[in-house]
């Protein structure tokens, strides 16, 4: 069993910053992505950013240049920060993770239970 809590949410104004953080915990021998997604009411989740193992990144074109993302993998915890936000940002955000038992096991995924993020004024 795998385990992701995440933290760091809550109501930002307009052009503020949040960073979000996800640790995970349990049976892992190994992570092969980490990454976040967010669902705002009445929308389908999307892809916000991941993060592979060897630091490669994709950024949605949305919050390419005011969100990154980072891991500390001695932590198995990623990291989000968000700057310039907008109201359009305002969203449930969930991690997610990518990550095996053992060294030849298949990769399993498993999803936090997700932290809101309201942008308003």
């Amino acid at each position: 069993q795998v385990q992701l809590v995440e933290s760091g949410g809550g109501l930002v104004q307009p052009g503020g910053s949040l960073r979000l953080s996800c640790a995970a915990s349990g049976s892992i021998f190994s992570i092969d992505a980490m990454g976040w997604y967010r669902q705002a009411p009445g929308k389908e989740r999307e892809l916000v950013a991941v993060i592979r193992s060897g630091g490669v990144t994709n950024i949605a074109d949305s919050v390419k240049g005011r969100f990154t993302i980072s891991r500390d993998n001695a932590k198995n915890t990623v990291y989000l920060q968000m700057n310039s936000l907008k109201p359009e940002d305002t969203a449930v955000y969930y991690c997610n993770t990518a990550y095996r038992t053992t060294r030849y096991g298949y990769v399993l995924s498993t999803w936090g239970q997700g932290t809101q993020v309201i942008v308003s004024s």
